[in-house]
């Protein structure tokens, strides 16, 4: 379950006019969407969700847990486990090939290695024949999906997607919906999704709006 409660937001050292979050809950095995106008903090509430910023004021709770309270190593930990984030860009270790990415995940997490999830994952979004490739040999809608196949691979229990869809045309859109409904459906996790994409808006019922 995925929880906000009195969630703001300001930028720089002088504070001007903070970002004001609603409160919401997602449940465990709910799938949202979170739209809004450019501008509006869909970012930045998805980089709060994740612990990747500290809120000015608020508490943002993911199964119980105050994930703004957590520190140092127990977040990082934490996050590896119990949350999968898509980017808006994808960002790799570049020396490492897909598949090294995708165990390196899993390793950071503690989590022992899945070498046959992996390869499940990359066939399902048809870039198997790119896991042993250097991710800058990868157009932009295959590092797109190796990406999400990267922040699936440790069956978090909130999965945030930063316009996952941008760059994929109608068929990997579809995929790659696919694959994110039925792992959070697999895993009974929450799933948010930040789109400008109206073809999602057709496909999710529930949403949050800025």
């Amino acid at each position: 379950m995925l929880s906000t409660n009195n969630l703001s937001f300001a930028f720089g050292s002088s504070l001007g006019t903070p970002l004001q979050f609603p409160n919401f809950t997602c449940q465990s095995g709910e799938h949202w969407l979170l739209l809004g106008q450019s501008g509006s903090g869909k970012t930045t509430l998805l980089h709060l969700l994740a612990g990747l910023r500290s809120p000015l004021t608020g508490t943002v709770s993911i199964n119980g847990t105050a994930i703004n309270e957590l520190k140092g190593t127990a977040l990082d930990q934490f996050r590896g486990r119990e949350i999968g984030i898509v980017f808006q860009q994808a960002h790799f270790v570049r020396a490492l090939t897909v598949r090294e990415n995708l165990a390196l995940s899993r390793k950071l997490a503690g989590l022992a290695p899945a070498p046959e999830k992996i390869s499940e994952l990359l066939e399902r979004l048809n870039i198997a024949h790119k896991q042993d490739s250097l991710p800058s040999a990868l157009s932009v809608g295959e590092q797109q999906r190796a990406a999400i196949a990267r922040a699936l691979v440790n069956e978090p229990s909130l999965i945030l997607a930063d316009e996952p869809t941008s760059a994929l045309d109608d068929e990997n859109t579809e995929q790659v919906v696919d694959l994110l409904k039925s792992q959070a459906k697999a895993a009974n996790a929450t799933l948010l999704i930040v789109t400008h994409d109206n073809r999602l808006k057709s496909i999710f019922e529930q949403r949050i709006e800025l």
